[in-house]
């Protein structure tokens, strides 16, 4: 590898501009804030973003994901949390749910006694909770928030551009050509937003011979390279598709999953000021 490939990426800083953004509850302090980005559904962004809010916690960060997909959330199912989880404090101040190792959560379907009760709201409602969940949470003192982001370039994301101090996305994709094209969408938007690129994760990248042990690239290889060249970013990590991690995160156990597949965060997330 190339002196200039092992430097470690430093996107650009993000721009100030305030006018737009919503004021964290005033016993809330966030050191970065990451958004986790697709651009189309069944990439496996949920999982990434637990998995990455894992790796962080297990780094020693205090650590907490806002679950952005207001419709489908599914933070509270892969950390084993619910609706009894969720308190408020003696002044009626709501706080996030917290996982066994400490993770913060807060999602819509904490604030649901059924988790499969759906959440029939248009764009207008669904942006308004979302700067809730920023503004009226007290979630204390964290050095790391991941935010789950639903698909697409719609009206959440944009929410979330423009009224959250997002210092940066990191971007999940899959190995198909189609998903080349759904890239550059999610990444035009962030860069027509002002918000710097961190990186590329391809998820469901191979699956690992039960015999040998080595890769097996059921979608061809090299695709993810080849966006994260053609965008300018870095590629962050491949994440095979393992059945035990899939099955932690259906059961409540992500934490206990293994995740050293991501210590590529190590490069580029932004230091703490």
């Amino acid at each position: 590898m190339s002196e200039e490939k092992k430097k470690k990426h430093v996107p650009p800083p993000r721009p100030k501009n305030d006018s737009l953004k919503a004021d964290p509850h005033p016993g809330t302090h966030v050191g970065r804030l990451i958004a986790v980005v697709s651009g189309k559904g069944g990439v496996g962004k949920s999982s990434v973003t637990a998995m990455s809010a894992v790796w962080a916690r297990r780094q020693g960060y205090q650590t907490a994901i806002l679950d952005a997909d207001v419709t489908g959330p599914s933070m509270p199912r892969m950390f084993g949390l619910s609706y009894a989880d969720l308190r408020a404090d003696e002044e009626g101040n709501m706080h996030p749910a917290e996982t066994v190792t400490g993770i913060k959560v807060m999602s819509m379907n904490l604030m649901m006694k059924q988790e499969d009760a759906p959440v029939i709201w248009r764009g207008p409602v669904i942006s308004g909770v979302l700067k809730q969940f920023w503004s009226e949470v007290v979630w204390g003192n964290v050095d790391y928030m991941f935010v789950d982001m639903p698909p697409g370039t719609g009206d959440v994301p944009l929410t979330v551009f423009q009224s959250l101090p997002v210092d940066g996305i990191i971007v999940v994709t899959t190995p198909q050509d189609l998903v080349s094209m759904i890239v550059g969408k999610a990444v035009g938007m962030a860069r027509l937003m002002n918000v710097p690129i961190l990186g590329m994760i391809e998820n469901m990248s191979y699956v690992t011979c039960p015999h040998c042990g080595e890769p097996i690239y059921l979608f061809g290889q090299g695709r993810a390279e080849a966006i994260a060249e053609r965008e300018g970013v870095p590629l962050i990590a491949r994440i095979p598709m393992d059945p035990a991690l899939t099955a932690a995160c259906d059961n409540g156990q992500a934490e206990y999953a293994e995740c050293a597949f991501l210590d590529g965060l190590a490069d580029i997330l932004p230091p703490l000021s």
